[in-house]
């Protein structure tokens, strides 16, 4: 079936929200949950977004517990025909900021850039209980055409932060 011939309906439940223990040891179950809640998606998930989708749920539950510094944040999967919405609330006000990555591979710094990169939108929401870090995956294959290589294909990406009850 071709993406223009994509049903667009999801059968299965569009939202997967889950609260997890803000420790290194959360990171693993949180990928495994993603990657079963998009495997009951219809129409299916490819691969490469699947893939893009596991790692910003990765990048994004390891940045809550390297730096929030509270017992717990929520992860949440909203699937919708066209996009996979993955957002994780920690209780932190501090906003991400890009780092220079620390190729001895102590100090990290490659986890915010490469969320960026991936999705076509990421958002930052301050509130009273903290943050809230939203990233929009596509689920076509809109980053290139035929026999190219997507990871040379150029991003539509933005970035915006705001605070809670305000407008972007």
């Amino acid at each position: 079936m071709s993406t223009a011939e994509a049903p667009r309906t999801v059968t299965a439940s569009p939202v997967l929200e889950l609260q997890l223990d803000c420790r290194s040891d959360a990171v693993g179950p949180a990928r495994h949950l993603a990657g079963t809640y998009m495997a009951r998606l219809e129409p299916s998930v490819e691969r490469d977004t699947r893939e893009a989708v596991i790692l910003v749920v990765s990048e994004l539950v390891t940045n809550a517990v390297r730096h929030a510094g509270g017992k717990s944040c929520t992860l949440r999967l909203l699937a919708d025909p066209a996009s996979i919405v993955v957002s994780v609330s920690d209780a932190s006000p501090v906003l991400p900021r890009p780092r220079t990555p620390d190729v001895t591979g102590d100090g990290g710094g490659f986890g915010w850039s490469m969320v960026c990169r991936i999705a076509t939108t990421v958002e930052v929401s301050r509130g009273s209980q903290g943050k809230t870090v939203t990233a929009t995956i596509p689920r076509q294959e809109w980053r290139t055409g035929p026999g190219q290589d997507a990871a040379a294909a150029p991003r539509p990406a933005s970035t915006a932060v705001r605070r809670a009850g305000h407008p972007g």
